[in-house]
């Protein structure tokens, strides 16, 4: 061993030195992660120069609240000491923006229920204490996934989902919450009838017929959603073919003024998830921006440029 016994500290003297407790250097010691260099005769350990640095890294990576488990890794191999650091750090900060997150909700929940009329606490109290913090998505999908049609292929249902499902706001306003809470009440009670009731278009498509016509839809979404923030009133265009075209496809038709009015007629007379979806627009816009496109309202835009297209051809 290089190191001489003089320049060797008790654990007192190492504590002193780092600015640390006895308590503390005996706990990463008794951890392993600070080796002694030696022992006395009356066998007290006996700790080097290299303890002192390794002491006050680990002070150092402690100030930064990672785990014990990191530190180890992060120490124990220093060709990739580095690359440990990093990711240990990575992760730690996906950890605090998660309880960030969970701080927000906890925080708008407590304004709800702070700012309602006394009347209204006990209903506020059940719809809040139901969702998380932050709140899951995963009922919202599961009610979704019940609409679809079954044995959609996968990637098809992925990306209605996306389209379908808010994310939670990370800074949410108590509005906002207020709203998801609503949602997540919506979808998580029973139907009267056992399910949903389905669209038309469901049935007579089928599985593949349904992914078509659910990408041809979005596709119209997409195209329509810069006229609803632009409020502009509902037109023909690219936007209302495309969606007519999706419901040709499905129902295994033409586009023409006839299936047009045909198509109008039908979609007058399935079920609306209205509540839904403003419900959905509330989470996704602050109050006082301009409310964001969804599904829901992108849809009843076209809807309303497919009458008025009809009116304009009768």
């Amino acid at each position: 061993m290089s190191t001489s016994r003089e320049s060797l500290w008790s654990i007192g003297e190492l504590a002193e030195r780092a600015g640390a407790t006895v308590k503390t250097v005996r706990f990463y010691s008794d951890q392993g992660l600070l080796p002694e260099a030696a022992r006395s005769s009356g066998g007290h350990r006996r700790y080097g120069p290299a303890a002192l640095e390794r002491l006050q890294l680990i002070r150092s990576l402690r100030t930064l609240d990672l785990p014990l488990n990191e530190i180890r890794r992060i120490l124990d191999d220093e060709d990739t000491a580095a690359g440990a650091l990093e990711d240990a750090v990575d992760s730690r900060l996906r950890e605090l923006g998660n309880e960030v997150k969970a701080l927000r909700w906890r925080e708008a929940a407590l304004r709800l229920v702070r700012d309602c009329p006394p009347t209204q606490r006990a209903g506020r109290l059940r719809l809040l204490t139901a969702l998380g913090t932050p709140p899951s998505t995963a009922p919202l999908a599961r009610f979704w996934r019940t609409w679809l049609p079954p044995r959609m292929p996968p990637r098809a249902t992925a990306a209605f989902l996306d389209a379908a499902v808010p994310q939670p706001p990370d800074e949410p306003h108590p509005s906002q919450a207020l709203a998801f809470a609503r949602l997540h009440a919506m979808t998580t009670a029973p139907c009267p009838d056992g399910r949903q009731p389905q669209p038309e278009v469901h049935r007579v498509a089928g599985a593949g017929g349904a992914a078509l016509l659910y990408a041809g839809l979005l596709e119209a979404f997409e195209l329509a959603a810069p006229h609803l923030r632009r409020a502009h009133d509902p037109h023909p265009g690219e936007a209302l073919d495309a969606y007519v075209a999706a419901y040709a496809s499905a129902y295994r038709s033409r586009d023409t003024q006839d299936f047009r009015r045909s198509l109008a007629a039908r979609l007058a007379s399935e079920p609306r998830l209205d509540r839904y979806w403003e419900l959905t627009a509330v989470v996704l816009t602050r109050p006082g921006s301009r409310p964001q496109p969804t599904p829901g309202s992108t849809d009843a835009w076209l809807r309303a440029a497919l009458r008025r297209d009809n009116a304009r051809a009768a």
